[in-house]
């Protein structure tokens, strides 16, 4: 069956609309007491892409997202452009796109009747929303393993445990708010 003009410009146009909330969301950063790192809500947002958008759009708006960053829009944390490759956040960045297409591969495509979630769709959610949010924290270890020559349990130490509990946070408000937006979002980007 193919996809009608319309359908494939609203995935396009959803990928773009993710792009620019991925974007602001670098920029909503809430401090948590006790806690050395704040909530940052880009991971959830990049998480959500794939898992609201299926693998393929999901991907597509973190690629705009970056080459956004890569040309020197600020979207990054850091100054961007390509220099930012050189530095430790290069990784998570690298994660970026592998978590959302992760994610995005194991929900697949919205369905509008995915509003009765079957277990085994709970299941699988789970596990994509999962699989992005380690995605990125590992990519940012090896890559900080590379780049400043440390060992794994010193990259691990400064880029996986200080992001565990907020990561975790992301994670319990990823599952509600897929389960609620992908039915929603099927409507319009799925035949």
């Amino acid at each position: 069956m193919s996809v009608s003009i319309r359908t494939k410009r609203n995935r396009y146009v959803f990928a773009a609309v993710f792009a620019a909330m991925i974007a602001v969301s670098s920029f909503l950063i809430i401090p948590l007491p006790g806690i050395p790192v704040p909530l940052v809500l880009k991971n959830l947002f990049i998480v959500l892409s794939g898992t609201i958008l299926g693998g393929f759009y999901g991907a597509l708006s973190v690629i705009i997202f970056i080459a956004a960053g890569l040309i020197g829009i600020p979207v990054f944390v850091i100054p961007g452009g390509i220099a930012v490759f050189t530095t430790p956040l290069g990784g998570y960045i690298i994660g970026y796109f592998l978590a959302s297409m992760a994610a995005g591969l194991i929900c697949g495509l919205p369905k509008i009747s995915e509003k009765k979630v079957p277990p085994f769709f709970m299941l699988r959610l789970i596990a994509a929303s999962l699989t992005g949010f380690i995605l990125i924290l590992v990519s940012g270890v090896i890559f900080m393993m590379y780049v400043n020559s440390m060992s794994l349990e010193a990259a691990a130490a400064a880029g996986f445990m200080p992001f565990i509990i907020g990561d975790l946070i992301k994670f319990a408000i990823s599952i509600p708010l897929s389960l609620k937006l992908r039915p929603i979002a099927a409507r319009y980007i799925n035949q």
